[in-house]
């Protein structure tokens, strides 16, 4: 794994939150004693997260199998081998925290959870929550329905993928990358760069006309590949390149008449991350239960 030097030092309540960057799994690693002690205000949050372990052996043995050492700053300037949990591995961690500061982040979980499930009886529920999302985030109606309808198309493609027997996870990700080089001219990761995006999502990054552009990129390859039917993995690429190039040919086209690029370095919106979601659910929590104990 590769993780880049923790330039980031994530401030709650003035106490820092050392974090990291594995630029090959992209996600942010937190400390998780420096989590800890933001949520308990414990005076020593090493001895308090030894004793966590100790007590809740379930928990003890998931963090010693999911959570990795690496690499942060310490106080004094020193790098060391700390231990550190992705998003998911720090909200597991903080359902085992007895402390007031951490229930809201429970409830929060709690209440994303009845979501999901209410979602996966009735599927609209997530498109609408989806747009809520947008809108919430800045984004105008017309680019939100876009990137609806490309959700859709990409939802198409994938089902497609899977069809003719392309594996999730590398193999979706080389497919998708031969359409970006071949409708881009970059590979996702350098349109990535181009936009100085990490994790987010390069799609949620995109203007109207590059929205549109792979929307045609991965719309022709799902058609190509439902004609001619692929059946090994370097067909599909193949297709995927194919694909790609019609949505190449469109922007050249519309570059040509416009007299500019249709790749831009603008981002959309910059999206917070997660853990930060939270600690502001978790702060407009607080300000209701006071306002409630003041009445």
């Amino acid at each position: 794994m590769g993780y880049m030097d923790d330039k980031n030092i994530k401030l709650f309540e003035n106490k820092r939150v050392r974090t990291a960057w594995d630029e090959d799994k992209e996600e942010w690693y937190f400390s998780v004693v420096d989590v800890v002690g933001v949520l308990t205000d414990s005076p020593n949050p090493t001895d308090y997260l030894k004793k966590m372990r100790k007590r809740d052996e379930i928990l003890g043995s998931y963090i010693g199998t999911k959570c990795p050492h690496v690499e942060m700053m310490t106080e004094t300037g020193k790098k060391r081998k700390t231990l550190a949990g992705n998003t998911e591995q720090i909200l597991r961690i903080i359902q085992s925290i007895p402390s007031h500061k951490a229930e809201p982040f429970k409830l929060w979980l709690a209440k994303v959870g009845v979501e999901r499930i209410n979602e996966t009886v009735d599927p609209e529920l997530a498109i609408d929550r989806a747009l809520a999302t947008y809108l919430k985030k800045g984004y105008s109606r017309d680019w939100v329905n876009q990137r609806l309808q490309a959700i859709q198309v990409r939802k198409e493609l994938v089902n497609e993928w899977e069809d003719r027997g392309v594996k999730q996870g590398v193999e979706f990700a080389i497919l998708t990358d031969e359409i970006t080089k071949a409708w881009a001219g970059l590979s996702t990761r350098q349109y990535k760069d181009l936009k100085g995006l990490s994790r987010e999502n390069l799609r949620d990054n995109m203007s109207m006309l590059e929205l549109t552009l792979n929307q045609l990129a991965e719309v022709t390859t799902t058609e190509i590949s439902r004609q001619e039917k692929p059946d090994t993995f370097e067909k599909n690429r193949d297709v995927a390149k194919r694909g790609g190039s019609v949505a190449g040919v469109a922007r050249q086209a519309v570059e040509a008449q416009t007299g500019k690029s249709a790749i831009t370095s603008k981002k959309a919106v910059d999206f917070a991350q997660l853990l930060a979601d939270v600690i502001e659910y978790r702060v407009e929590e607080d300000k209701t239960v006071k306002t409630k104990k003041d009445k």
